[in-house]
Parts: C-alpha cells; sequence; structure tokens
C-alpha cells in the first residue's frame, strides 16, 4: 500500500520509520519532509497547512492511507477534507482535535465530566484576568488557549511576573492569535509524565510512558522549548497510578468527547502531572508528542499500519498492543541559541553510524540538504539521538555516547536527560 505522512519534524521521522518496517507497505511519501525522511520516503514540497494540494496529491498518487502527524493541520480540519474525499486518513477530526487546539475547551470538558485537573478560570478580556490576579495565590499558570509550538505556557511566581503574563499573552500577542483567549490556572507540584494513546472513539488503548524535558538548559531551567529530550517508560508511572488513570482519566475522556458528539479518533496525548493528591491532567494534545513519538514508537511491537486502521474502522478493541520489555532514551542535539536566535545552514557530519538495527536511531527535526548535496542545519531542534537499553541506566548511557557521533557547529544539548533515574536507584 502507499502512505502519505503529513509534517517535517523528528515526530514525522519516527512515524516514517514505522511505517517503512509494515510489510503492508511499498511506498512512502512525505510532505513536505526533511532530509532524514527523504532516506525512508519521497519528500514533495506541499506545506502541511496547503489541504487542497495535499487532496490533490493523495488523488494522483493513489495513495491508500494518509498519517497526519501535525497539529496544526488536524485543528485545522485536515482529516475533514479528506474524508469528504473519500480519502483514507489518521488522525481526528477538526471537532475532536479541539481537544488540543483550545485549552478553555479541555479544560472545561475536564470540569463537566469530573476528570481530574487543576483548578482554573478562562478569560478572553485582559482587564477581568488582571483582576483575577490581584486575588489568586502563586506560583499561578498562564496559557494562551490555542496552539503555540509548546511554548504558549508561562509560570509565574509573582504578581508582578503574572501581570506581564497577560501583557505577553493577550496584548503583545507574542503567541499570535492563540492568546486572544487565555487559561489561569493553579500551579501543581509534582512529576509530568507523558501518555500516549491510540482511540477509536470509543476504545482506548494506551502506549508505554514517558517522560519530556521542556526546558532549554541542565536542571530544568531556561526558556520552555519544543522538547529537549525525553526518556521511556517513566519510572514514577506505576500499576496504581496506571489504575488510576484508567479508571478517572483515560476511558471518561474519551467517553465525554463521544457525549459532546465530537467522537474522537486518532492519538490522544495525556500530558499528566503526579501531584500528592494524585494523577491529573496538565494538558491533552491530539497527535503523538514530539520528542516523545521518539522513544516509544520504537519500543512498539506491533505494526503501526494495523493499529492505525483498527481505530479508523472503530475495531481497536481486537488490537493487542504490545511494547519491548526495555527502555529509551532521546537527546535532542539543538543550535545553540535556540529557542531564541540561532544559526542554519551548517554542515552536520558523523550520521552514518545510525541505521537503527542495533537499537540507535537519529530522528531528524530540522534538516536539509544544501545546494552542494550537504546535510545542513535548518531549525533550532536539529536531531533527535536515540538509543535503546535494556533499562533506563543502559538506553541514557547508550544515547549520550550516539550523541558525541555527531558534530556540528554550535551543536547544544542538554545532559540530564533522563537523569532522574539516580533518584529511584
Amino acid at each position: 500500500m502507499k502512505v502519505l505522512i503529513v509534517g517535517s519534524g523528528g515526530r514525522e521521522h519516527a512515524i516514517a520509520a514505522s511505517v517503512a518496517k509494515s510489510p503492508r507497505v511499498d511506498k512512502i511519501y512525505c510532505a513536505p519532509g526533511n532530509a532524514g525522511i527523504a532516506q525512508l520516503a519521497e519528500c514533495v514540497p506541499i506545506g502541511a497547512m496547503e489541504f487542497d494540494r495535499l487532496v490533490t496529491f493523495a488523488k494522483e498518487q493513489a495513495v491508500d492511507l494518509t498519517i497526519v502527524g501535525m497539529d496544526d493541520p488536524l485543528v485545522g480540519g485536515l482529516v475533514d477534507v479528506f474524508e469528504t474525499e473519500g480519502l483514507r486518513v489518521f488522525g481526528p477530526r477538526k471537532n475532536a482535535a479541539i481537544l488540543e487546539g483550545s485549552k478553555a475547551f479541555s479544560k472545561d470538558l475536564m470540569k463537566k465530566y469530573n476528570i481530574p485537573t487543576a483548578a482554573y478560570e478562562n478569560f478572553d478580556d485582559a482587564d477581568k484576568a488582571l483582576a483575577y490576579l490581584e486575588t489568586a495565590s502563586f506560583p499561578i499558570v498562564l496559557k494562551a488557549d490555542g496552539l503555540a509550538l509548546g511554548k504558549g505556557v508561562l509560570i509565574c511566581n509573582t504578581l508582578e511576573e503574572a501581570k506581564n503574563g497577560v501583557k505577553t499573552i493577550m496584548l503583545d500577542k507574542q503567541f499570535g492569535e492563540s492568546g486572544n483567549r487565555m487559561v489561569i490556572e493553579e500551579f501543581m507540584t509534582g512529576r509530568e509524565v507523558s501518555v500516549l494513546s491510540y482511540v477509536d472513539g470509543k476504545t482506548i488503548k494506551t502506549m508505554t510512558s514517558a517522560q519530556d524535558h521542556k526546558r532549554a538548559q541542565d536542571g530544568d531551567q531556561g526558556l520552555n522549548t519544543g522538547g529537549m529530550g525525553t526518556f521511556s517508560p517513566s519510572p514514577f508511572y506505576t500499576k496504581e497510578v496506571d489504575d488510576f488513570c484508567r479508571k478517572y482519566i483515560y476511558q471518561a475522556t474519551v467517553d465525554a468527547m463521544a457525549a459532546e458528539g465530537r467522537p474522537f479518533q486518532g492519538i490522544i496525548f495525556f500530558g499528566l502531572m503526579l501531584t500528592p493528591n494524585g494523577p491529573r491532567v496538565l494538558e491533552y494534545n491530539a497527535r503523538f508528542g514530539d520528542p516523545e513519538a521518539q522513544v516509544v514508537l520504537p519500543r512498539m511491537k506491533n505494526d503501526i499500519i494495523d493499529v492505525m486502521e483498527a481505530c479508523i474502522d472503530g475495531r481497536l478493541d481486537e488490537i493487542d498492543l504490545q511494547f519491548e520489555d526495555n527502555a529509551a532514551v532521546c537527546v535532542i542535539l539543538a543550535s545553540n541559541g535556540y529557542p531564541v536566535k540561532y544559526e542554519k545552514g551548517l554542515v552536520i557530519k558523523g550520521l552514518e553510524r545510525f541505521d537503527g538495527k542495533d537499537g540507535y536511531y537519529c530522528f531528524h527535526a530540522g534538516t536539509k540538504r544544501n545546494e552542494n548535496g550537504e546535510l545542513v542545519t535548518n531549525g533550532g531542534r536539529v536531531l533527535g539521538v536515540t538509543a535503546k537499553g535494556a533499562t533506563l541506566r543502559e538506553a541514557r548511557e547508550n544515547a549520550y555516547a550516539a550523541t558525541e557521533w555527531v558534530t556540528f557547529d554550535n551543536k547544544y544539548m542538554r545532559h540530564d536527560i533522563g537523569s532522574a533515574i539516580n533518584e529511584i536507584e
């Protein structure tokens, strides 16, 4: 069969690598893709938001299945457009992707259906938000309502910081139209854990757990980024936590969306906070996480095409979702200065040692070929170096050893990805 993947980052490279393992697939396209994905797929110069061109391409090439990797086209309704044209597509429809597209919607949904989350209020008026802050407890969290590349969340320790945050989000519109509305919520403490899941509208099958590192610098310092690394599984995601989440969060979310007339088919990413009072939902995403996909998918035993088609056809209950009994760690190699200002076009060397067969992977996030055919940097997050190991400690050692294979000017990374393992041993 022919498969089209929509997107251009490390997540889409991880998806492409999983699709390439399926014996059912003999041709992969990716729009627009990147230099790493080009080793597995034919990359086509069509943007993820060019819906008409994507439909035309899928029809002309007789694509059997399209997988939408990115949040923007999902929230924008690409799945609806494909379905209207009679094309088979994996991902939530627009009215379900709002679970990620509007934080205000998701918070209201959780409140209505008693899904545990932080206390909050929604605001579309900056003056009212400022007045509310005068009576709030600190620290407190401000969230731009819409999509903001994983960066529209501000943790404010003082009233002055929070007032500046309202200005940043709602008045200065640093996150664009996403800041027209804002959520102010209680600051929760505890361990963050990510759990990805496949959903067919009624049935949910969770994947192995993961934990992301969002801050740019070691020790969770610096600015929020799209993710500087991740590990899987999380040692803090215990059977007790899993039992609680299955009972009060996972199926409850799927049932709530169905009850609202927004049946969800695709990927639900549960961002959880393991608070002293039990697990709480931090956020939902409507697609694979990035870089969570880079540690979860390499550990999945199933044929990804079989699972995705079961989601589309409403028969996910037939799938026995299985993962390897090991661990994986992904360390992001970024360009120094990310996420603010960084140089592009720097030559990358040393990738020939990655083949995926011996548990080492290099997923491309921001790369391209220059006019001389050389592989060069083309973004702030450049590569995701991923390695597996029998234990989390071994996977971590392997991943950091593999980062030394890769060279490019201004290479930057965090050195504490997965260091939480030291706290439990």
